[in-house]
């Protein structure tokens, strides 16, 4: 999933993979979900997280980058999981700031551009961490440090 903001409105984006039953022969199912949130009191806890997934994200770009090598998952969680634990993350939340921070490092190393600079505020969250209810058409974002934010439509 990814929260991105365009001209001071949050936007929200859904994205839902359906993986049961998938086998090499059978297809792939991508769904998406796009919500302009008409939220109360809950958008300065989601810039405020936003934020802190960003600069988390910078840090660990620029330790990874300072590094020969880019690390392995396994040593990047015992690089970075307490230290972002620490920060009020949730444990899906510390799991995709480093793997994300992985990857923009692998990627600018390959098209030999300089180190990144993270200016946009998006996130990747985990299956575990919102709750979509039709119905009421309610989004449950679960945040840093025990915070949830409500966005319904």
């Amino acid at each position: 999933m990814r929260i991105l903001f365009y001209r001071g409105a949050p936007l929200l984006y859904l994205y839902f993979l359906c993986l049961s039953g998938i086998t090499r022969s059978s297809p792939l199912y991508l769904i998406t979900l796009h919500l302009t949130t008409c939220s109360e009191g809950s958008d300065e806890k989601i810039i405020e997280f936003l934020k802190l997934f960003r600069d988390a994200t910078q840090i660990v770009v620029n330790r990874i980058w300072s590094l020969d090598t880019i690390p392995s998952m396994k040593t990047l969680h015992k690089m970075f999981y307490k230290e972002l634990r620490v920060y009020g993350f949730r444990a899906h939340h510390a799991k995709h700031v480093y793997s994300y921070a992985r990857a923009i490092v692998k990627s600018a190393r390959k098209r030999n551009s300089k180190k990144p600079i993270l200016r946009k505020l998006t996130a990747r969250i985990d299956r575990y961490d919102y709750k979509l209810d039709l119905e009421s058409r309610t989004l449950i974002l679960k945040l840093h440090n025990g915070y949830e934010a409500r966005l319904s439509c």
